[in-house]
């Protein structure tokens, strides 16, 4: 559906746009607006206020963004956007503008920009009468026979006048003679032609030469004048006037033809002989641009280049060529001249409007608009416009040779943000000229690219204990955006438990990402600690993304062991009894301790510091066990007390000892002997703590008691009572046989014990506590 309104949206687009430059076809087809000025007025001059023909009020122009072109580079006129003024941008000449072509008129255009229009104008120069009349010759000679009879009219060189109209050429006057008067006529052409008119005959012995000022004035006002100096030589009779071959001759000459080359020969033909046969060719009405252009060979009629020709400066020249013979006598004939057209200009591209930057993600933006010429004619003067296939742009042609570059998809600024536009105008003659325009286009960005990071998920190390303020590590977010839109700044996010005290435990840097511990961590309280960082840019509207960071705390060495047995609480020690009976390996007690911390840090072992009587008892190392090393004998005091240390494996390694008091008896019958500094102690202690220990010590006793003889009762009702040496059974039925004690804390096996009561005692002594190991253990306590 989305999709749908995409397509929907740039159709919606292309149609505006296609109305817009329909629009400005058919404002450019329409009659254009005339406007006139007085040539040679000062850059900056009104010509005229165009928001009338506009129809446009002052506050719309601006925005319209409204700018005058015309052909060529060179732009005369501009328009002021505040007023609706037209202005000139220089002086203007007429004559070089135009020369003699009348009206003089410069079409322009009035290009808008938002939306595309045109408005097409022309601007029409008046004249004004700049210029005089001028004779190319300063001297005109003519040579007239004495023969020649009066009312003879004799064309002499007219003046020269670049203004037009009235300010033109309008007559001319020579001073006062006998012999002559002035007769003015009429070209085809509208051009007046001079000539003389023989009064009366001629004398030749009388006056030989003869010397008039011809004097030529203009229509302006006040009127400009100019004058030549006409001197008449006068000859001898000749009957026979030169005669051309060709009354016309038409030649055709390429623009690139060298200087000097030949461009036609002329041949004229006098019957007479001696001095009057004699044929000297010359120009005849020839202007300036001929003048400067061909030269001719007065003695051989042929007709040179003086410099080249340019087809589209000029592309046809007539030329008048006179003939005369010695004795004045004239004829003449016509050279029409036709430049060949050369494609010897490339063509030209005029930029009316430039787009130097876009943003990225419009769709179907005009970057440029311009115009192109070229002044060849012919194929030479018709151009194709391309540019780069492999570019994101296309042309769109509009009217007068006017295109508009446009780009045919959005820009992606992260893909490309720089475009080198090549235009290219190729003409197409034999060669091919071609103009290339290069334009750089800037792609701005715009914020399209949510911040990413460098991981989903960061997994963090820091040792417990630590310092606050402690540099943790850093998580990182990128942004392929540029500007404000790629600065990202990173923010912890609320955690999922809204116990967990986040704020107070970590922080992170908004600019770089670093993550702090504020406080010391504890690995017992806290050993992995989860939450989100998000990264957010500063466009608008800002985009952001999250990541998961997990810390995990590693422990440290910091809690030393603890002893849960046998109890060191300040009240009445516990004494473990021992009959002298028992045989090596006895079991004695066991040293229980526990170490908050993990791994080897909590691996603990125990050893034996201190004891009464050394060699009588050990400590195994690794499960606390305390039990006998060796038989126990009548010589050794009742009385022992072990000092066990119980040590973790961390670095360094912590440590507690523990006191243990053991006592020696007979038999389980024998009274309990306290020891001297227990007895000491239980007399300074809390008598309700000792109410406390008897009674407890009582309800254990009775416990074991009832469990010792279950168990005996049991092992005497097997077959191998006869190698425990004849175990008689009190009265009663004791079930079982075993105890299955297991192992607490650092204990790593279960243990058994096999006990009966020793028959034919009067006391009823226990043969007491033979532990039964498994094999594997028994084979390591034989080794130890």
């Amino acid at each position: 559906m989305e999709a749908g309104e995409g397509k929907e949206r740039v159709l919606k687009q292309r149609q505006v746009l296609l109305f817009f430059v329909l629009l400005g076809m058919a404002q450019a087809g329409s009659k254009p607006r005339h406007y006139s000025v007085a040539e040679e007025m000062e850059s900056g001059s009104f010509v005229a206020n165009l928001l009338k023909d506009l129809g446009l009020e002052v506050d719309q122009l601006a925005a319209r963004g409204p700018q005058v072109v015309s052909k060529g580079k060179k732009m005369r006129l501009h328009l002021d956007r505040q007023t609706g003024d037209l202005l000139l941008n220089e002086k203007l000449d007429r004559e070089e503008l135009c020369g003699p072509i009348e009206p003089c008129v410069l079409p322009f255009q009035v290009l808008f920009e938002n939306p595309l229009q045109f408005f097409q104008a022309e601007l029409r120069i008046r004249d004004i009468n700049d210029h005089s009349p001028v004779f190319l010759d300063k001297e005109i000679i003519l040579k007239i026979s004495e023969s020649i009879t009066p009312g003879t009219a004799f064309l002499i060189e007219r003046a020269q006048d670049l203004d037009a109209g009235s300010n033109s050429l309008q007559s001319y006057t020579v001073s006062p003679n006998s012999h002559f008067h002035l007769k003015l006529q009429d070209s085809s052409d509208g051009v007046i032609l001079p000539q003389l008119v023989l009064n009366k005959a001629l004398d030749r012995e009388e006056q030989p030469e003869i010397m008039l000022t011809l004097t030529a004035l203009d229509g302006g006002t006040p009127p400009r004048s100019g004058t030549a100096l006409v001197r008449i030589e006068v000859l001898d009779i000749n009957d026979n006037a030169p005669e051309f071959a060709e009354l016309l001759y038409e030649v055709q000459v390429p623009e690139n033809s060298p200087i000097g080359s030949q461009v036609a020969l002329v041949s004229a033909r006098d019957l007479d002989i001696g001095a009057y046969g004699e044929i000297t060719y010359v120009f005849s009405q020839a202007s300036e641009d001929i003048r400067k252009t061909f030269q001719i060979n007065a003695k051989s009629g042929e007709l040179l280049l003086r410099q080249k020709l340019d087809f589209e400066s000029i592309q046809n020249y007539t030329l008048n060529i006179q003939a005369t013979d010695g004795g004045g006598l004239s004829g003449s004939c016509v050279v029409f001249v036709q430049v060949i057209d050369l494609n010897d200009n490339p063509p030209e591209l005029t930029m009316s409007t430039l787009i130097k930057e876009i943003p990225e993600n419009l769709q179907e933006t005009i970057i440029a608009v311009f115009s192109v010429s070229d002044p060849d004619s012919g194929d030479n003067g018709r151009m194709v416009c391309s540019t780069q296939d492999d570019l994101p742009f296309f042309l769109k042609p509009s009217v007068e040779n006017f295109y508009t570059l446009v780009t045919n998809r959005a820009l992606d600024r992260e893909t490309r943000a720089e475009y080198n536009i090549t235009i290219t105008v190729t003409d197409l003659g034999a060669p091919r000229l071609k103009t290339e325009h290069n334009i750089t286009l800037m792609v701005s960005d715009v914020n399209d690219n949510a911040p990413a990071f460098t991981q989903t998920a960061y997994t963090l190390f820091v040792r417990e204990n630590n310092s606050p303020a402690l540099h943790i590590g850093s998580v990182s977010a990128t942004d392929r955006d540029a500007g404000a839109n790629a600065q990202v700044t990173y923010s912890l996010l609320p955690p999922q438990d809204p116990q967990l005290p986040l704020a107070s435990l970590v922080s992170i840097n908004a600019d770089n990402g670093q993550l702090f511990a504020l406080r010391a961590l504890d690995y017992e309280a806290l050993r992995v600690l989860e939450f989100g960082v998000g990264a957010v840019d500063r466009g608008s509207p800002a985009l952001s993304s999250q990541a998961l960071v997990r810390v995990l705390v590693l422990d440290a060495n910091d809690n030393s062991p603890f002893v849960l047995y046998p109890l060191q609480n300040g009240s009445a020690p516990c004494t473990e009894l021992v009959p002298r009976a028992a045989e090596p390996g006895y079991l004695v007690s066991k040293v229980v301790a526990v170490d908050g911390d993990s791994g080897q840090n909590a691996w603990l072992s125990y050893q034996l510091l201190k004891a009464t009587e050394p060699g009588l008892f050990s400590v195994w190392a690794h499960n606390g066990e305390v039990r006998t090393a060796r038989l126990l004998s009548e010589r050794d005091a009742a009385k022992h007390r072990l000092l066990v240390l119980v040590k973790d494996n961390g670095e360094p390694p912590l440590s507690a000892s523990v006191t243990l008091h053991v006592l020696l008896v007979d038999g389980f019958s024998q009274p309990y002997l306290p020891l001297p500094e227990a007895a000491a102690d239980a007399a300074q202690a809390d008598p309700l703590t000792v109410y406390l220990v008897i009674a407890l010590a009582s309800v254990s006793s009775l416990f074991l008691f009832s469990v010792l003889a279950f168990v005996a009762v049991r092992l005497c009702k097997r077959s191998r009572s006869a190698s425990l040496g004849g175990c008689s059974v009190p009265e009663g039925h004791f079930p079982g046989h075993l105890v299955d004690v297991s192992s607490t804390g650092t204990l790593s096996q279960n243990y058994q014990y096999e006990v009966c009561l020793m028959g034919g005692s009067g006391t009823s002594e226990f043969k007491f506590l033979k532990p039964i190991l498994p094999n594997g253990l028994v084979q390591d306590t034989e080794h130890d």
